[in-house]
């Protein structure tokens, strides 16, 4: 289906006007069902209504876990805090004492209350994304390198791999009828083991390095078909001599965990219009750039960044038949294999624009 009538006039954003009392939106960073609608719905409340108190909040909870539960932990990942009640207790209740019955003298707010993952601590700032962010790239390179160097390769550079719809990249090994809510942060070494998934990362880092705000995903592409997906995902991969949890009954290997941090799909025949999907010209280069919805997180050092790119996340996201025709009523001849190309040249450069928070602001 296309971005029509119907669902343009479901978009809650334009209505979020003439607000006068004091707002909170809180969200989670691993929410499977809605990341975008929280950081969406301050941002929209942000604009259209200046002057108001608007809090953004977001901790590390999948979908409604901030309020329930002690949020310690998801899947393999500790928190080693108990966010959920940390935020019921020192964020919720204050602002409701505060707004509700009447000024608390003590009461500090913030623009922007957010659980920094990867050192796993709460922060505050003024505006969110925080106002010191510079925004920087990381370049897609020959054998699989990622660094923050623009490329310089020819015209030819490009990397490639076949993407089969009978055999999609799958987005758990978890074994369920529903789905993982801890998923958002799964270990990835499943994937980059895949000839159907590129892999690109950068050296161990000398020093922590932290995204804080939206991501943008950049890609020069091609394919044997006519229409494809294309799944961005951003990863921390862990130090080699990283300890295993104790006690570790899952018997969990820590060291070289491929983390999630944000992964997110684009449909290519959107990539001029979501109104008016455009199929590819076969073997034809072309650009597809969105937006990836924000994180916070530092990478530590001796960690390494890495950017998975794939062409299919099953069953997350539906099949795509790599051919152009209306997906839910495809027919079993529709899905056909593809040859799917990202190119990294100086003139057709691909990789993910990130906001580096410096260290020590504030």
């Amino acid at each position: 289906s296309t971005y029509d009538a119907f669902w343009q006039a479901r978009n809650i954003r334009p209505h979020l006007k003439n607000i006068r009392c004091a707002v909170m939106t809180v969200g989670g960073w691993y929410d499977a069902e809605d990341l975008f609608g929280p950081l969406e719905i301050y941002r929209a409340t942000e604009k259209m209504n200046p002057g108001i108190v608007n809090t953004l909040v977001m901790g590390p909870w999948p979908h409604g876990d901030w309020g329930r539960g002690a949020g310690e932990k998801l899947g393999d990942i500790s928190f080693h805090a108990k966010t959920g009640d940390f935020y019921r207790e020192k964020i919720e209740l204050p602002f409701f004492r505060h707004f509700l019955k009447g000024p608390d003298t003590n009461y500090i707010g913030a623009e922007a209350r957010v659980f920094e993952t990867g050192t796993d601590q709460w922060r505050r700032f003024d505006s969110w994304p925080p106002k010191q962010v510079a925004s920087r790239t990381l370049y897609f390179h020959a054998s699989g390198k990622l660094d923050f160097n623009s490329p310089s390769d020819g015209a030819d550079a490009f990397d490639e791999y076949i993407s089969d719809p009978a055999k999609p990249v799958p987005y758990t090994l978890e074994f369920t009828t529903g789905y993982p809510r801890s998923y958002p942060l799964h270990d990835q070494r499943f994937a980059a083991s895949r000839t159907d998934v590129l892999v690109y990362e950068t050296e161990p880092l000398e020093e922590d390095i932290t995204f804080a705000g939206p991501l943008k995903a950049t890609l020069h592409v091609s394919t044997s078909g006519t229409d494809s997906d294309w799944v961005v995902k951003l990863i921390d991969v862990y130090a080699s001599d990283f300890p295993d949890p104790n006690p570790n009954p899952a018997h969990v290997a820590m060291g070289g965990y491929q983390q999630l941090v944000r992964g997110d799909v684009f449909r290519g025949k959107f990539r001029n219009s979501f109104e008016k999907p455009e199929p590819f010209e076969p073997g034809q280069v072309a650009k597809i750039e969105f937006p990836i919805p924000d994180i916070f997180h530092t990478f530590r050092r001796g960690h390494r960044v890495m950017v998975q790119v794939q062409s299919s996340w099953f069953p997350l996201v539906d099949r795509n038949p790599q051919t152009f025709v209306n997906i839910p009523t495809a027919k079993e001849e529709d899905f056909r294999k593809a040859t799917q190309r990202v190119y990294r040249t100086g003139n057709a450069a691909s990789g993910v624009t990130v906001l580096v928070l410096p260290a020590g602001a504030k």
